[in-house]
């Protein structure tokens, strides 16, 4: 019986760019740049390093398909490099990969990268599906895009739980008005810049209901994990971040293929989040979870993400959302650092851009944004639209 890897591996430095239109900054400086605050945090040199993961999405525009250019950018000499990808949960998919082999007993330390330079591409936001998913893409879905597909989830939660268009709306705006007033925290986000309900309200619609301020961008970023073993984790720092579970789970198609889906929870979160809780021997995710870094690609995608993690009751998160009960001083603060509204979204790092927020806060260093008394943070990371999705569920903790 699987027994997955809680407490056997941990994070011993973390290293992360500034997020924005990077123009002066190619893929490679930036992964350089995160590289060398995750080595200089762990205290390590590169002949430390067993083997990485490399996270990169879109081959098209970025450093390639393969897994040489990580290798010949860091300089990493003969040793195994990886490249993965896994939609927008390509950040976390590395970062799996790298625990699981420090977790097997195949490496002592491993890292995981991240990077993604959008802003290149001249979209507005990201580039046409079709090269991600393929070809059939057009035939299969030949007019879906991220806002229309997340705007639909938002029609029917506003309709199954009785919200009128001005209600949901206010919610929404709610919660984009909490990341932004957080990201005006962080040097490091893209979007500094406080904004009030009736901005987001003013806001040009993109796809009814969400309007301009509802959406994440895009932006460049790079960021980095280094794991050991949890037993060494102290030879290299005071205070390493250990894993206490990461799980991934991927539709199947199922939402599409039967009328059990009713268009208003992303069910893959769902199963991770249980399988998450199982493995870290979470009972009551409300009172022990201290905070969380959700995938907030649209405000409705992180007010569903509430109740699907079981933050909130169903049909109550906008109650939570009111009460201040996810602002940063709030009972389970989330987007401590701004989120994806405020860092913008470079795909492949996004996922360990999560990571590096919470890895912060459970050290105590996330100074003015500083968490107190936290000791269990969550990530969650969710790659494509409400059906058809893979998201990953990650918890950690201090001791």
């Amino acid at each position: 019986m699987s027994e997955g890897i809680k407490d056997k591996v941990a994070i011993i430095g973390m290293g992360c760019t500034k997020f924005g239109e990077r123009w002066d900054k190619s893929e490679e400086d930036l992964i350089i740049e995160a590289y060398s605050e995750a080595l200089d945090d762990a205290g390590i040199e590169p002949k430390d390093i067993d083997a990485a993961w490399f996270g990169s999405c879109f081959d098209e525009i970025n450093v390639g398909k393969s897994s040489l250019p990580l290798a010949t950018t860091l300089k990493l000499g003969f040793k195994p490099v990886t490249r993965v990808e896994n939609f927008c949960a390509t950040g976390t998919e590395a970062f799996r990969g790298a625990c699981y082999a420090v977790a097997s007993g195949a490496c002592d330390i491993a890292i995981a990268v991240g990077a993604e330079k959008l802003k290149d591409t001249g979209f507005g936001g990201l580039p046409e599906f079709s090269s991600v998913l393929g070809t059939k893409n057009r035939f299969i879905f030949p007019n879906i895009t991220a806002p229309g597909a997340f705007a639909m989830l938002a029609t029917a939660y506003f309709e199954k739980y009785g919200l009128s268009y001005e209600e949901g709306k206010r919610i929404l705006a709610r919660i984009s008005v909490k990341s932004h007033k957080n990201g005006l925290l962080n040097e490091k986000a893209h979007l500094r810049k406080e904004i009030t309900i009736d901005d987001v309200l003013k806001a040009p619609i993109i796809a009814s209901p969400l309007g301009l301020f509802d959406c994440s961008g895009v932006s460049d970023g790079a960021a980095v994990a280094i794991i050991t073993r949890a037993e060494r984790a102290k030879e290299y720092t005071k205070n390493p971040i250990f894993v206490k579970a990461l799980q991934i789970s991927v539709s199947d198609g199922r939402e599409y293929m039967y009328n059990e889906w009713d268009g208003t929870t992303i069910p893959t979160t769902v199963n991770a989040a249980r399988r998450a809780y199982a493995e870290a021997g979470i009972k009551n995710p409300r009172s022990e979870i201290g905070l969380m870094e959700l995938h907030d690609c649209f405000s409705i995608t992180e007010l569903v993400t509430y109740e699907d993690l079981g933050m909130s009751e169903r049909g109550r998160a906008g109650e939570d959302v009111e009460s201040g009960f996810f602002d940063l001083d709030g009972k389970i603060p989330s987007q401590t650092d701004g989120g994806l509204k405020c860092f913008g979204h470079p795909i492949a790092a996004s996922g360990l851009r999560m990571i590096y927020e919470v890895y912060k806060q459970l050290q105590g260093k996330a100074g003015k944004r500083q968490v107190k008394n936290s000791h269990i943070g969550l990530t969650h990371n969710i790659g494509g639209f409400p059906a058809m999705s893979i998201t990953s569920v990650a918890i950690f903790g201090n001791d």
